[in-house]
């Protein structure tokens, strides 16, 4: 599956409609994230299960400013509407895929029942 340029005006409906979404904050100038994009785009054509996004943090400040992207490349992981993942730093490929294969074993409930239950203190 090809990597979906993700905006503020279909990111709801792009985090919405599935229930495994990376997303990698980049910016043309930055030289990790060109490096990196060859390693992000063969993941995605290895995980069709997935959506693949990328965001230009230069045309989507937006987007960027709500992830709090500091630096880039920064990776973002959203598993039923739930942020899980969200870190700076160009990966490797092995280091791609073993991260792709712990975000498949979170246990989602149990994160939503933390959640809750945080959400729950704080009021």
């Amino acid at each position: 599956m090809s990597t979906v340029e993700l905006t503020a005006e279909n990111f709801d409906q792009t985090v919405n409609d599935n229930e495994f979404v990376l997303i990698d904050f980049w910016a043309s100038w930055c030289g990790p994230c060109r490096q990196f994009a060859p390693v992000y785009e063969k993941a995605s054509e290895k995980h069709e299960d997935i959506v693949f996004a990328s965001v230009d943090t230069e045309a989507q400040q937006q987007l960027a400013a709500a992830f709090d992207v500091r630096s880039i490349p920064t990776l973002a992981i959203i598993r039923d509407k739930t942020l899980i993942y969200a870190q700076p730093g160009a990966l490797p490929e092995p280091a791609l895929e073993d991260l792709i294969k712990q975000a498949r074993e979170v246990d989602m409930a149990e994160v939503k029942r933390k959640a809750a239950e945080a959400e729950a203190e704080q009021a």
